[in-house]
């Protein structure tokens, strides 16, 4: 609400000043009006840019100004009369056009010179196994990953090479992940960052994870061996394929559950079921139930570095 009133007083103030105190006629009056609108305006515009983007425009101001400093000096002593008259009379547009000129161009590359500054574990590096499996999108979209999303370039050309090949199955695969480049990008609610930066490394895996410590950043994977060599660089990895499993729901010998058994198992008069989420049930007695959705009573919970399988009895 004070913003409001901040921008309807100024709207106010400014025409009734500039009537009031430079001269009281309707060209003052829409002069103050233009005033008014243009603080407004700037308020509006300065309130949606973050302090670094503020700072890097600047920046781009000053150098156009030394460039137009630069050719102010070499026009004034070095140039022949006739180049003086021209500067004389033009000099002026110049020296603008430049200034606008830098303004313009580090803020439309303002992402790459922000990211020089970037380090810290708001940092999530995403590799090319979380831009195929795609998830990466969902988990910002519901903000549990926050901070900026950085994007290596040799990332992309990886996966830029699969969606060439011939394989249709690896094609498909790096369409999707650059298909997910994109959407990220277009995410509102959290920042995504490119960077060409390329660390030298024996393989893409050991690469990332020591951009992601060039950076002190995390990286996203579904790759454990991502896991093992951040483990060797001190990097914190967030792995999705361990969210996902540790967000299974907790089953207890002695439950009960309604099981649709698709098919028989390897041993004999086996059913085999799944969970919604993927998890394994092996049912004994279930073969004659293959087709059929049937209460089912778990006795055992079994572990393993893959994933969880349980075994459970038809009740």
């Amino acid at each position: 609400m004070p913003i409001w009133i901040f921008r309807f007083s100024t709207l106010i103030a400014f025409p009734f000043l500039t009537y009031d105190f430079i001269d009281k006629d309707p060209v003052s009056l829409a002069g103050g009006l233009l005033c008014a609108l243009i603080v407004v305006l700037a308020e509006a515009v300065f309130k949606r840019l973050r302090l670094i983007k503020i700072m890097i425009a600047c920046l781009g101001f000053l150098v156009g100004f030394l460039l137009f400093a630069f050719t102010d000096y070499a026009v004034q002593n070095f140039s022949a009369a006739g180049s003086l008259a021209w500067w004389a009379q033009n000099g002026r547009y110049v020296e603008i056009g430049l200034m606008v000129f830098g303004v313009l161009a580090s803020l439309f590359k303002s992402r790459d010179l922000e990211g020089l500054s970037y380090k810290g574990r708001h940092l999530k590096v995403a590799d090319v196994s979380a831009l195929m499996d795609g998830r990466i999108v969902d988990l910002c979209e519901i903000n549990f990953l926050s901070g900026v999303i950085v994007l290596p370039v040799f990332v992309l050309e990886a996966l830029n090479k699969m969606a060439a090949s011939k394989d249709p199955l690896e094609r498909a695969k790096g369409r999707r992940g650059l298909d997910v480049a994109t959407r990220l990008q277009e995410l509102k609610d959290i920042a995504v960052r490119v960077t060409s930066k390329t660390p030298k490394a024996e393989n893409e895996t050991e690469r990332i994870v020591k951009l992601a410590k060039s950076f002190d950043a995390e990286v996203v994977t579904l790759d454990f061996n991502v896991n093992k060599i951040g483990a060797l660089y001190d990097v914190v990895v967030l792995n999705i394929a361990d969210l996902a499993t540790a967000l299974k729901p907790v089953v207890l010998p002695g439950e009960t559950m309604s099981l649709f058994i698709m098919k028989d198992g390897k041993e004999k008069e086996q059913g085999i079921g799944y969970l919604d989420d993927g998890t394994m049930v092996v049912v004994e007695d279930g073969r004659k139930h293959i087709g059929k959705r049937t209460e089912v009573s778990v006795y055992s919970i079994l572990q393993t570095s893959s994933g969880r399988m349980i075994f459970a009895k038809v009740k």
